[in-house]
């Protein structure tokens, strides 16, 4: 009994020593380690790639997509879009929270429905008949071939940051008239955000929609 209980009190103290062990390297010190090294050779992704506005107040992520709605008004299960301003992917994966409820929560999520479903095709020929609607002016008509496929459908976690250079442009003469700007200034500055493959061969040209709206914005205040 001695012996069995000696060893018992062994077995028990190795894997408390363990225990404490594994807590340390791998609970304290590796993830200051990680964090460490992070911080130094990149700082801004390590902090969530945040992007500030003219005034320095940070008002995004680089990474994370928002809308740009006016305000839900009585009767209105969603916002319409505000349409002074460009337009992201449509977000119909998004959910919202259900487990703590104190704060209100978007949370990121794929449609998960097949080409064929009756509610994706609702959507998408919807969202085609509004992209149409919203972005017609006196002076352009929106074709239905002209619509983009990511203008109608959202990405696979609902919140990409990006548009493709054609959804950008096909919003810039609503986005002139909305703003009393010149379409031509407007097209310049779709095009001086737009951003190349990357290594030129990588991935699609591609639009930040808030980076973009933010040049808008500055591009309003000036006049």
């Amino acid at each position: 009994m001695n012996n069995s209980a000696a060893n018992t009190g062994r077995v028990l103290w190795a894997g408390l020593r363990a225990l404490l062990v594994l807590t340390l390297v791998c609970g304290v010190l590796y993830p200051l380690a990680v964090t460490g090294v992070a911080q130094l050779t990149m700082p801004g992704k390590a902090n969530g790639s945040e992007i500030e506005d003219a005034s320095g107040k940070v008002v995004g992520s680089e990474r994370i997509g928002q809308r740009y709605d006016l305000p839900l008004k009585d009767g209105e299960e969603t916002p319409a879009p505000d349409l002074r301003w460009f337009q992201p992917r449509p977000s119909n994966g998004l959910g919202t929270n259900s487990v703590n409820t104190e704060y209100s929560i978007i949370l990121s999520g794929a449609t998960n429905r097949s080409g064929d479903n009756e509610d994706l095709i609702t959507w998408v020929k919807d969202a085609k008949a509004a992209v149409i609607k919203d972005n017609s002016t006196a002076d352009y008509q929106v074709k239905p071939s002209d619509v983009p496929a990511e203008a109608v459908t959202s990405s696979g976690s609902g919140l990409d940051p990006h548009i493709s250079p054609e959804y950008a442009e096909l919003q810039v003469h609503r986005v002139a008239e909305r703003n009393k700007l010149d379409v031509a200034t407007v097209e310049k500055l779709v095009a001086d955000h737009t951003d190349d493959r990357i290594l030129g061969f990588i991935g699609e040209p591609r639009v930040n929609v808030l980076k973009l709206n933010i040049a808008l914005k500055d591009l309003v205040a000036k006049g």
